[in-house]
């Protein structure tokens, strides 16, 4: 009689262990799924879902059906009349203008004394550097309406401390909101806002710099301010970049400025620059299909701007490498 011999302990450990191998393999398949998933789902229902709504009210216009006070209101196919009205709206045109002349004083404002302070924190000996960044920055955590409200206070010639000290001195009130300096008060606010954010993303490009760039320059004898000017801003240009992208965004989505300055001042009117327009659009007058026409020529122009700045940030990238 042939006994067949008995399998190895380890070939029936190997056996038995198997489908838990199985199931982790499957586990680690849809892991990344997993965690995609959520923030798919609300790119969809909080971005992609009202972008495209938006654009089918763009093309849409309301029709009164049944005439009387029993008439009732619908959409209807509009084609593109919603955008025709829109571009040739001089409202239109004057808050661009408006736009123009806030971003040409806020986004270079914000950007060169965000870059200052950075290369000012980053200097060797510099003291209190945890307490210099966290000052810059603060602003930066106030809500957008606060502030303007509290810079509001501080324009009225009635409350304003600095229009007190020229008043004193016989000058009279400074004239923060008036036709002459509306667009530097408001353009003060977003800087003092906006400076600390950019500051902490140009400061960390700096960080990442190796020691070793730096040492070799002085040996080279370069002092400090030469070091800042050919080394460090060379090679944080893209933090900059991003930073501008970033500020002429936020300067494109002007809004909560101007309208908590609004009721200090005869200056600013309902459609003084594109989203006070839309607003008037959609919540003043009714014509929500004109509201999501202009909102959607303004996400366009929006994402057209942000791709020409990436593409020449590109080039001239690329251009530098080869």
């Amino acid at each position: 009689m042939t006994l067949t011999p008995a399998p190895p302990a380890a070939v029936v450990a190997q056996t038995r262990t198997a489908p838990p191998r199985k199931r982790s393999r499957s586990r680690t398949r849809f892991a990344p799924y997993l965690f995609v998933g959520p923030a798919v789902v609300l790119f969809v229902l909080f971005m992609l879902v009202p972008i495209i709504y938006a654009a089918y009210l763009s093309f849409t216009s309301y029709k009164i059906q049944g005439g009387g006070i029993l008439g009732t209101k619908s959409l209807v196919f509009a084609g593109f009349d919603n955008y025709v009205s829109v571009l040739t709206d001089p409202a239109l045109a004057s808050g661009f203008w408006h736009l123009g002349l806030y971003s040409a004083i806020a986004v270079p404002l914000t950007l060169g004394l965000a870059l200052l302070f950075a290369l000012l924190l980053d200097t060797p000996g510099v003291r209190a550097t945890r307490f210099g960044q966290t000052a810059i920055f603060i602003p930066y955590a106030v809500p957008g309406v606060i502030a303007a409200l509290l810079w509001g206070f501080m324009y009225l010639p009635s409350t304003s401390p600095f229009s007190y000290i020229t008043k004193a001195l016989g000058w009279g009130p400074i004239p923060f909101l008036e036709s002459s300096g509306i667009f530097g008060s408001i353009a003060n606010i977003a800087v003092w806002g906006g400076v600390g954010f950019n500051m902490i993303i140009i400061y960390t490009s700096l960080r990442s710099i190796p020691a070793e760039i730096y040492e070799a320059a002085r040996i080279d004898g370069a002092n400090e301010r030469q070091i800042a000017l050919r080394v460090k801003i060379p090679l944080v240009i893209p933090a900059l970049l991003l930073t501008g992208i970033f500020s002429v965004i936020g300067a494109l989505q002007l809004y909560s400025e101007p309208t908590t300055l609004k009721p200090m001042t005869d200056i600013i009117s309902q459609t003084w620059v594109p989203l006070m327009t839309i607003y008037r659009n959609a919540f003043l007058t009714d014509d929500l299909p004109g509201a999501a026409a202009l909102s959607v020529l303004l996400a366009v122009g929006t994402v057209a701007l942000s791709g020409l700045v990436l593409w020449i940030s590109n080039r001239r990238t690329k251009g530098a490498q080869s």
